[in-house]
């Protein structure tokens, strides 16, 4: 049976450049086709509850660009690429100042390098 890689990655900038961001990702590493991928991304520079800020998920296929697959708001609110709209939930724990994406029913074709990113409204 064929699994799923999933790379998971530390996106931080020096400091002084685009204030301090520190993102971490985690998630299971490896999961089955047709089963549902969770990754976690915890913010270590902003509350994910200050005004104008908003949370994406993007991922990358080897060999092809960047895809956007989804955003979370300060508020909560959520938008997700049309493509990926119904097999994909971004949620927040604000307890933990951390957004989650899960993405249901992947396929092999979806063992790619997935990124959260923070970004200013």
């Amino acid at each position: 049976m064929r699994l799923l890689g999933l790379l998971l990655c530390l996106v931080t900038a020096p400091q002084g450049v685009l204030s301090q961001v520190q993102l971490w990702e985690w998630g299971p590493g490896l999961v089955k086709p047709s089963q549902t991928l969770s990754v976690t991304c915890a913010d270590h520079g902003v509350s994910i509850t200050t005004s104008g800020y908003s949370w994406s998920w993007i991922r990358q296929p080897q060999g092809k660009g960047l895809e956007w697959m989804g955003c979370i708001y300060h508020n909560g609110n959520t938008y997700y690429s049309p493509s990926l709209k119904s097999r994909t939930s971004i949620s927040r724990d604000t307890s933990k100042n951390q957004v989650s994406l899960q993405l249901r029913s992947v396929t092999t074709d979806e063992t790619v390098v997935y990124y959260c990113a923070r970004d200013t409204q």
